[in-house]
């Protein structure tokens, strides 16, 4: 006798299919994030800390306003300051504070954030790889564009992230 499947597809009830995109676009983040979460542990870094290792890089050799850096994260940071001080701790940032506004903080990437990047490099497409590789070319760029879609009207004015 065979064993009936505990949550058929036909049982699983939504108030409206925005709340089941909704659902289904949280569980495959929680998914995906176990993947990207076991890179980023070997590595002793959290995934909001190598995307602001990321922004700085490109932003080298200049150094960056610390909310111009926390408006760039691809998600909200609510203690900056926090992440911004581990990684400084580590040697992979150095801030400075201009002569003429002593409450701007700018950041850069040093030499040591450039080169665990670099040693990462590999892995984190490969992460990637893990992620989407079973997807069509074509159906990650449709994705991509929905999620956009998706995103375009919460985004602040002039906020697009890409």
């Amino acid at each position: 006798m065979s064993t009936p499947d505990p949550a058929p597809h036909h049982a699983r009830h939504f108030d409206s299919p925005q709340q089941e995109a909704f659902l289904n676009l949280w569980r495959t983040y929680d998914r995906l994030r176990q993947i990207e979460d076991q890179l980023f542990t070997r590595h002793n870094l959290t995934a909001q800390q190598y995307n602001a290792l990321r922004l700085l890089r490109a932003a080298r050799p200049a150094k960056t306003p610390t909310l111009y850096v926390a408006s760039r994260l691809v998600s909200r940071a609510p203690d900056i300051t926090r992440l911004l001080d581990k990684l400084h701790e580590r040697g992979l940032i150095d801030r400075e504070r201009p002569a003429g506004n002593r409450r701007v903080v700018n950041i850069g990437i040093t030499q040591a954030g450039v080169e665990l990047l670099d040693k990462m490099a590999a892995d984190v497409l490969a992460c990637a790889q893990n992620q989407f590789g079973h997807m069509e070319s074509a159906e990650v760029r449709m994705l991509i564009d929905l999620l956009r879609k998706a995103r375009r009207p919460h985004e602040p004015p002039g906020g697009e992230w890409t």
